[in-house]
C-alpha cells in the first residue's frame, strides 16, 4: 500500500480533499465546526465538531454526494495570508480556530484557504479546484476527543481518501477489501488462535493452536539466535522504583507503568527489558576479551495503553519483546552492526517479508552526550548498512535521546509496511548503571551497547503473519500441519488412525476427521481451517498402503507412499517451505 503522506502528490490531493468533505458537511450540518484535518498514511481524516447532530456510517453516502456536486461545479480554491490578528478576527465565532490562531507565535504568517462559501486555517498546499478532486472515498466515521484530551468534548472523525485517478481508487478499495478478509483479529477468532476478554482489556489470550504457533516461532527464535552466539537470561517482571529511577523511567515513564505496594516499598511491573539486562552485566566483571557478549531475553512487558488505541494483536497492554542487548567495545561496533543486519535479513527472507531500512539521527534538541559522538555512531550506523549491502533512508530528527538507531520496515504481502526490527546504539544506560569492563591496559572503561529487537514483540508480529499468509501458514508453522480425513469411517478410519500414528511418531502435527459427515463437507471445511495439507483415505490408498494429499488452495491431488510422504514433509519442515 502506497503511503500518502509520503507522496508529495497524493499528499496535496488529500489535503485538498480534505477541505472538500469539510465543504460538504458544512453545507449539509450549517452549525458544524472544525479542529483539524490533517493528511495521513492512510489518506486524510476531519475532526468535527457537529453540535447534537451523529454522523453514523450509513451518512457517509449522503456527504460523499455533496461532494461530488461541489466537484462538479469547479469551484476555485484560493489562497490567502494573513497577520494573527486579521485571523483572529476573520474566525472570531469559531472556538477551535481562535484556539490554534492563539497558538501561533505573534508577527507568524497564517494563511488560509477558501473555496465558494467555505474557509478554513491551512499552511497548504491545495490543489487549483475541486474539478480535480473527483476520485475519492469517504472509508469510516468514529469519534475522537478534542486535542486527544477525553477531558474535551468528543469529535466526530471522518476518514476518506483521494486518488489521481479512479483506477487507483478502485485498486485501493480492491486492496482495503483483501485486507478486511484479512483482518487478524476476525481470523484468529476463526482460526482458534487467540481472544480478547472483557475481564482483561488489551491483555490477550493465547489458544492451543495458537500457543503450538507461538511456541513454534519462539524455538526457531531461539535455535537461530544459538547460531549466532547469543546466550539467554530471564529478568523478573517486576523491580523496585529504585531501579527505575536509576534507568530514568520513574520520572519519565511512570504514567505508562502498573505499580504496586510490597513490604513498603513501591514496585512496578517492568515496561521494558533493559533495565533487569543491566543487572545481568554488572553480576559479573569482564574483559575486553569477553566482549562483544550477546544476551538475549523474551521478556514479558506491560504498558499502560489508552482503551481507545486497543487494537487486537497490534496494540495490547502485555507483550514479549524479542529483546537482546549486545555489550562491545567502540572498535567491534560496525563489525556487530553488519552481522545483525545480516541475522535480521535472514530471518525475514524466511517469512517472505521484504523491508527498507531507516536511519534516525540526533534530536535538535533533548540528547544526550556531544554533536561529535552522535555524528560519528551516525556515520558508523550509515557505514555497516553500506557493507551489509544495504542502503537506508535518512529519518533526520527522529532518534532516541540516547543514540541513533536504525529501523527496519517490513512490507507484507499486501504491500503494507510495518515497523518490526530496531537496532539502537545506547550510551545512556552503562552510563547510568555504571557498567564497565577492564581493557588491555588494565584501566576500566564503559562498553558501548546495542538494544535490539527483530520480531519486535511475539504478539505484534503474529498479528503481521496472520494478516501476511492471510491465516494459511506456511507448513512448519501451521498448528495443525496435515488434516487426515477417511471417506468412510466404517471401512477407513482403521487406516486412517494407522496414518496418523505414523505422522506422529515423526512429530508432524496432525488432525483426524472421523466425524460422520459427507467428504464434500470435510474437505471444505478442512481448506476453510487453512490446513497445509489435507490427506483423503479411501478403499485404493487402505489397499495399497499409500497415501493420497491435497495442498491447501490446489484442486490436485497427489498419491505416494506413506514412506515417500513423510519424507516429504519433514523435508518441508526442515526447510522452512512453504
Amino acid at each position: 500500500m502506497i503511503n500518502i503522506k509520503e507522496n508529495e502528490n497524493l499528499n496535496k490531493l488529500n489535503h485538498s480533499c480534505a477541505h472538500l468533505l469539510a465543504h460538504a458537511v458544512k453545507r449539509l450540518y450549517k452549525d458544524s465546526l472544525f479542529w483539524v484535518g490533517p493528511v495521513i498514511e492512510e489518506g486524510f481524516y476531519y475532526d468535527i465538531d457537529l453540535k447534537d447532530e451523529v454522523i453514523k456510517e450509513e451518512d457517509l453516502e449522503k456527504i460523499e454526494k455533496e461532494m461530488k456536486k461541489i466537484v462538479s461545479e469547479k469551484v476555485s480554491i484560493i489562497r490567502e495570508e494573513l497577520t494573527k490578528e486579521e485571523a483572529l478576527d476573520k474566525f472570531k465565532n469559531d472556538m477551535y480556530k481562535i484556539d490554534l490562531i492563539e497558538r501561533m507565535e505573534d508577527g507568524s504568517n497564517i494563511t488560509c484557504y477558501s473555496q465558494g462559501d467555505f474557509v478554513d486555517l491551512c499552511r497548504g498546499p491545495h490543489v487549483e479546484n475541486t474539478s480535480i478532486l473527483g476520485n475519492f472515498k469517504l472509508l469510516k466515521v468514529s469519534g475522537a476527543y478534542w486535542k486527544g484530551d477525553s477531558n474535551n468534548k468528543m469529535l466526530q472523525r471522518i476518514y476518506g481518501i483521494c486518488f489521481e485517478t479512479n483506477e487507483q481508487l478502485e485498486d485501493h478499495m480492491n486492496l482495503l477489501e483483501e485486507a478486511k478478509k484479512r483482518d487478524h483479529k476476525k481470523l484468529g477468532k476463526e482460526l482458534g488462535l487467540f481472544m480478547m476478554s472483557e475481564y482483561g482489556p488489551g491483555f490477550p489470550f493465547f489458544l492451543p493452536k495458537g500457543m503450538i504457533l507461538r511456541n513454534e516461532l519462539e524455538k526457531f527464535w531461539y535455535d537461530e539466535h544459538t547460531k549466532e552466539g547469543y546466550e539467554f537470561i530471564k529478568t523478573p517482571i517486576m523491580l523496585n522504583q529504585e531501579l527505575w529511577e536509576v534507568s530514568g523511567h520513574w520520572m519519565n515513564y511512570r504514567e505508562n507503568m502498573y505499580t504496586s505496594t510490597i513490604d513498603e516499598q513501591n514496585f512496578a511491573i517492568k515496561p521494558m527489558n533493559c533495565p533487569g539486562g543491566m543487572l545481568v552485566y554488572k553480576n559479573s566483571l569482564h574483559s575486553y576479551k569477553d566482549l562483544p557478549i550477546r544476551c538475549g531475553e523474551l521478556g514479558q512487558v506491560h504498558r499502560h495503553e489508552a482503551s481507545g488505541a486497543l487494537n487486537g494483536l497490534f496494540r495490547v497492554r502485555t507483550f514479549t519483546q524479542d529483546d537482546a542487548h549486545i555489550f562491545m567495545r567502540e572498535d567491534q561496533i560496525e563489525e556487530e552492526v553488519v552481522r545483525l543486519i545480516a541475522f535480521i535479513d535472514r530471518i525475514y527472507k524466511i517469512f517472505g517479508l521484504s523491508y527498507d531500512i531507516e536511519l534516525s539521527t540526533r534530536p535538535l534538541d533533548k540528547f544526550i552526550g556531544t554533536i561529535e559522538s552522535w555524528d560519528k555512531s551516525e556515520k558508523i550506523l550509515e557505514e555497516a548498512c553500506h557493507k551489509a549491502g544495504r542502503s537506508c533512508k535518512i529519518n533526520p530528527g527522529d532518534g532516541a535521546f540516547y543514540g541513533p538507531k536504525l529501523d527496519f520496515h517490513i512490507k507484507d504481502s499486501l504491500g503494507r509496511v510495518w515497523q518490526c526490527g530496531t537496532i539502537q546504539l545506547d550510551c545512556n544506560l552503562p552510563e547510568r548503571f555504571d557498567l564497565t569492563y577492564i581493557d588491555s591496559d588494565g584501566t576500566k572503561k564503559r562498553p558501548i551497547m546495542l538494544h535490539r529487537v527483530i520480531f519486535g514483540s511475539i504478539e505484534r508480529f503474529i498479528g503481521i503473519l496472520i494478516e501476511h499468509f492471510a491465516g494459511a501458514f506456511p507448513l512448519w508453522l501451521s498448528p495443525v500441519q496435515v488434516n487426515i480425513i477417511p471417506v468412510n469411517n466404517l471401512y477407513h478410519l482403521e487406516y486412517a488412525n494407522e496414518v496418523k500414528q505414523l505422522l506422529e511418531q515423526n512429530n508432524i502435527r496432525t488432525s483426524l476427521d472421523d466425524r460422520e459427515e459427507k467428504l464434500g463437507y470435510k474437505m471444505r471445511e478442512s481448506q476453510t481451517n487453512k490446513n497445509p495439507i489435507t490427506i483423503i483415505i479411501g478403499n485404493k490408498e487402505r489397499d495399497e498402503n499409500t497415501i493420497s494429499y491435497r495442498l491447501y488452495g490446489k484442486e490436485d491431488t497427489t498419491t505416494i507412499t506413506k514412506e515417500e510422504f513423510v519424507n516429504l514433509v519433514l523435508e518441508q519442515i526442515k526447510n522452512k517451505t512453504k
